[in-house]
């Protein structure tokens, strides 16, 4: 056969070019998680409410918690209903595990399905260990990382019976990969969900659920943005990239992790720090 042949054959096989996108073919490149369902704890503010939002705009259903916040969490979900997805606000503690079951059976009963999990919610009390109280050690690793195991241990239930398996995602930091001066609980809290991460990954990779964490360095947030001057110019000093992140982009870095393209990735820590813990 000549090469004009072959590809005679060739561009008589493949498919008729067409001359524009069907409104499917819009919904699925525009909206890769539409159908989909996400939990994403801690999303009021912050780097939590920037994943919930990208999650929205990428067409996922959203359900998120809220401890005291409920003025923020008032303004969070018309927000994400205006990006035209289903919205499911509850008020709960992360770290009771009674409350976590029942918000976890309430989002399945509303939405249908579960096929994401983003364990956010974070709190932190800083202190040197000599001056540290036990309330405080206690208050930040039962939100940081019990809350984070409660949630995992209720989602992944359903995801568990999913055709399509699921997706966890643990925002950690690099405070757990390599330990912060006066941050002793929160240090332990996110080094703990790294261990909890890998641990849960090799329990429920036969059955296509991936478990993966993301551990930040400094993120741009209200937060951040408060910090003294001087303070702040010496943090950025210990970037090599210079800067801040941006909540929009962990966000997208989020949403990557919990997406088909990554769907083989799992048991893994991407260190998302502008190269602090390099």
């Amino acid at each position: 056969m000549s090469r004009k042949d072959a590809a005679a054959v060739l561009t008589d096989t493949r498919r008729p070019a067409r001359a524009s996108l069907t409104e499917e073919d819009l919904t699925t490149e525009a909206k890769p998680f539409a159908g989909r369902a996400c939990i994403v704890t801690g999303a009021t503010r912050g780097i939590g409410r920037a994943i919930a939002l990208e999650l929205a705009r990428r067409g996922a259903d959203l359900a998120f918690n809220y401890a005291q916040s409920a003025e923020a969490a008032e303004a969070l979900k018309p927000e994400l209903e205006s990006l035209g997805v289903r919205v499911f606000a509850a008020q709960c503690d992360v770290a009771n595990t009674d409350a976590a079951a029942e918000m976890v059976k309430q989002v399945r009963a509303e939405f249908g399905r579960l096929d994401f999990l983003v364990n956010n919610a974070g709190i932190t009390r800083d202190n040197l260990i000599l001056r540290m109280k036990e309330e405080d050690w206690d208050a930040v690793v039962d939100t940081n990382l019990k809350g984070a195991w409660n949630f995992s241990r209720a989602a992944v239930r359903h995801m568990l019976k999913n055709e399509s398996g699921g997706s966890v995602l643990n925002i950690s930091s690099i405070s757990g990969v390599v330990g912060m001066m006066g941050q002793s609980n929160y240090s332990a809290s996110k080094a703990g969900m790294i261990g909890l991460t890998k641990a849960l990954a090799r329990e429920v990779a036969s059955r296509n659920v991936s478990v993966n964490a993301l551990a930040l360095g400094l993120v741009s947030t209200d937060m951040s943005q408060a910090l003294d001057e001087t303070y702040r110019k010496k943090l950025l000093e210990q970037i090599p990239m210079g800067r801040f992140a941006e909540a929009q982009e962990v966000a997208r870095i989020a949403c990557f992790l919990l997406s088909e393209e990554a769907r083989y990735i799992t048991g893994q820590v991407v260190q998302a720090d502008g190269g602090m813990a390099m």
